[in-house]
């Protein structure tokens, strides 16, 4: 499968990064003046990957040389204007990097973490080639190969599954007959037709269609599928459910041993790949497999950051979820105070460690916490926050105290991000 192509984009979905443009439209508008595209780094304070992209890939010399070629714009998935945004663009996890032209269209796009020698030449293939959708589409009228499978690959990055099945359908028949003969063709069709059964909650079909991706060359994606994978067959059969899955534990520990546990990872989501693994191992009934992939993702872990959990904030927020997934809560409960300490500028971990605390039924030891978050949230995640406070306030039976939290964070918020508004208000009335 070639990835040099002009739209060709790579599946999976407080700014962390230096100041720019402060919006997308200031960016656009940066960039008709310079005629140069945009490049929107979507991230935000939750996001570990973001965190993994701005440590490990996002600098050095190939970051400079990417400032002169294209304006940047570092937007904040939490604020007004990243959220609607990512909605605009069918962005729907981070990290996502979008670059468009200096009209707005787009003309790629790269999703999840990725190592920097994936990244960079596969955005140097994105701004080389310059063509928008249309224009691939065009190409791919004609015949071009490589053009059809850049159109499906950017309907199946937005999870645009029927539409790009409907577009396929509708070229004309002698392309369409001669694609179908390319094996890279019938993979991304394969894809789209899981990110069309993947939408529409159709689990027999998805189930159907993961199984035909995971025997395909799918990289780092593997994890990802294996994921959707397990929650589709979820219902199925016992003795169907583990003919279906046992597939997949062999090139599944082959991709963490083989591109994740070694020295320099080719697939960098190590958390997905850990998880997935873990799940896979559990829905098989092998509880020691399913320890061991985690002990080792702790032990890897705590060797990388020794007794630093400054030293790689994606690495120490890596531990935290092994801890948690395995169950070793007296450690977990050890490493949260330590992670608010290497972290204190924003409200990520006290409002991790209070939800935890709620969780487990004490909202009296929650409730400093969140209070402590909320003085750092912002945008959306305020509403997260406030959403936890009113939980532990009325669980202490602090019904007024829970009120003026809404009111105070309503009056703050305005009219952005509805649907969280509604889920403030649902806590309180329950």
């Amino acid at each position: 499968m070639k990835s040099a192509l002009p739209l060709f984009a790579l599946l999976l979905s407080g700014a962390l990064h230096a100041s720019g443009p402060a919006t997308v439209d200031e960016a656009l508008a940066q960039a008709k003046k310079a005629h140069q595209p945009v490049l929107i780094d979507f991230s935000a304070p939750w996001c570990y990957s973001c965190y993994f992209m701005a440590t490990h890939v996002l600098n050095g010399k190939e970051w400079d040389a990417l400032h002169r070629r294209a304006v940047i714009a570092e937007i904040d998935a939490d604020s007004p204007d990243g959220n609607a945004w990512m909605k605009k663009l069918a962005v729907k996890a981070l990290p996502a990097y979008v670059v468009l032209n200096e009209d707005g269209a787009e003309l790629g796009r790269i999703l999840a973490e990725q190592p920097r020698e994936k990244f960079y030449p596969n955005l140097d293939s994105i701004l080389a080639g310059a063509s928008t959708l249309d224009d691939l589409k065009r190409k791919a009228a004609t015949g071009s190969t490589e053009a059809i499978a850049g159109v499906l690959g950017s309907y199946q990055a937005r999870g645009e599954g029927q539409a790009g099945l409907d577009w396929y359908a509708g070229l004309p028949p002698k392309v369409r007959d001669a694609a179908a003969k390319d094996p890279s063709i019938t993979l991304w069709r394969d894809r789209l037709e899981l990110a069309r059964a993947d939408k529409a909650d159709d689990d027999a079909a998805v189930v159907e269609a993961a199984q035909r991706v995971l025997a395909g060359e799918i990289g780092c994606d593997r994890p990802y599928v294996v994921d959707q994978l397990l929650e589709a067959g979820e219902k199925l059969p016992k003795e169907r459910r583990h003919a279906v899955l046992a597939p997949q534990k062999k090139p599944l520990d082959a991709l963490l041993s083989q591109q994740v546990f070694v020295a320099k990872p080719s697939c960098a989501d190590q958390r997905s790949s850990v998880i997935a693994a873990a799940d896979l191992d559990k829905a098989l009934g092998d509880t020691a497999a399913e320890t061991a992939v985690l002990n080792r993702a702790v032990d890897d872990t705590r060797a990388r950051l020794g007794d630093d959990l400054k030293k790689d904030r994606n690495a120490a927020d890596n531990l935290r979820v092994y801890l948690a997934r395995a169950g070793r809560n007296a450690e977990l409960d050890a490493l949260y105070p330590k992670l608010i300490a290497a972290y204190p500028d924003d409200y990520v971990y006290p409002y991790r460690y209070g939800k935890s605390l709620l969780d487990h039924d004490q909202p009296a030891q929650a409730l400093p916490l969140l209070e402590q978050a909320a003085e750092k949230a912002y945008g959306v995640n305020r509403l997260a926050v406030a959403t936890l406070r009113v939980k532990a306030l009325k669980a202490l039976h602090r019904q007024a105290d829970a009120e003026q939290v809404v009111a105070d964070v309503l009056e703050q918020n305005g009219r952005w991000f509805p649907e969280q508004v509604d889920k403030l208000k649902e806590a309180l009335k329950s």
